[in-house]
């Protein structure tokens, strides 16, 4: 049988003990290693694999020895409980040995639970569970979790009291991280909120999430922003002694830049805009950026961009002009027409 996506996230919280096996396959193979821990302990429980409860079986050596399947799953272990036999990284050339297994399977044998890449509509491993009346199969895509996912993943951790903004920021960091690294993220925020009872807030999940790449940079790009150009020296040569290129300084102003216009062009305005920018915005540097676009407005913005496209254009071509100083004086430039 097929689950759908919706009856997939309440599955693998709560599999049936009872079916005979589940195949969960995706392109994301953290996506799919994550579902199919969650599927496996839900069964097995947390000291499941230290009982030997847990028969892993590789798909490589299945091939090999194509019994090992059968045998998992009719083996006893030492402890009592249920079992698993888990098949991982199979491909369509294993259907028909899963197949010989799953038909001599008995209530009382070890669930078989198999995981695969992406899989077609003509997959025989898909064809094979989607179409045995007692096994499931689920697909997953590179969708990111829903609401109701993200609670189900804060609870687990122990957070049921997150404000609004929070939540927000919380939904737009699944969006930009990988399954992986969201979860850890939720991890970090559990262990950051141990012990203490009140809501989560927007500083809460920015002081856990996962550093920017730009983190460097955003003391001067807020500098520009702001206008505060006698700041710009000290601040400048700092970025350069850390090795940061005139470049690579200049594109991060761009996108700066671009970020507050698309927020100020926004007809319901920027605090709307803000939420609908790619790479999210969140906590306090959303507030911080809503804030400079509400100052420069769209005019202005229009003019900041047009003056570091002619600067990047500038440090791309063969003028011989120190690079540094160029960016220098486009960034003092900017300084004061955030002023006017």
């Amino acid at each position: 049988m097929k689950l759908s996506s919706r009856d997939a996230a309440a599955y693998f919280k709560r599999p049936d003990p009872n079916k005979t096996g589940l195949l969960i396959y995706g392109a994301d193979a953290m996506r799919v290693a994550i579902k199919r821990q969650d599927v496996i302990t839900a069964l097995i429980g947390p000291q499941g694999e230290e009982e030997m409860r847990l028969a892993r079986i590789p798909a490589a050596e299945l091939r090999k020895d194509p019994a090992m399947l059968g045998d998992a799953i009719k083996a006893q272990g030492f402890f009592p409980g249920p079992r698993v036999a888990f098949v991982e990284d199979a491909t369509d050339g294993l259907a028909k040995t899963i197949e010989a297994a799953l038909s001599d399977w008995q209530p009382g044998d070890a669930q078989v639970i198999v995981t695969a890449g992406q899989l077609n509509a003509r997959s025989a491993l898909r064809k094979l569970f989607e179409g045995h009346k007692s096994a499931y199969a689920v697909g997953l895509y590179d969708d990111p979790p829903s609401r109701a996912e993200i609670e189900a993943e804060l609870a687990a951790g122990g957070l049921r009291n997150v404000d609004r903004a929070a939540m927000q920021d919380l939904e737009a960091l699944s969006r930009e991280l990988g399954p992986g690294d969201f979860r850890q993220t939720i991890e970090k925020l559990a262990l950051y909120k141990l012990g203490d009872d009140t809501p989560v807030t927007s500083e809460d999940v920015l002081a856990c999430a996962p550093a920017s790449t730009e983190a460097s940079l955003d003391d001067i790009l807020n500098i520009v922003a702001e206008g505060r150009a006698q700041e710009i020296g000290p601040v400048l040569a700092k970025l350069e002694a850390q090795g940061v290129q005139p470049v690579g300084l200049c594109i991060g102003a761009t996108r700066h830049f671009r970020t507050l216009h698309a927020a100020a062009s926004d007809p319901q305005g920027p605090a709307s805009g803000i939420g609908r920018v790619r790479p999210p915005v969140f906590g306090p540097r959303r507030d911080r950026m809503v804030r400079q676009a509400q100052n420069w407005g769209v005019e202005k913005l229009e003019k900041a961009l047009g003056l570091l496209t002619d600067t990047d254009l500038h440090l791309r071509s063969s003028a011989k002009a120190p690079a540094m100083a160029a960016v220098e004086r486009a960034l003092v430039r900017l300084c004061s027409l955030a002023r006017r």
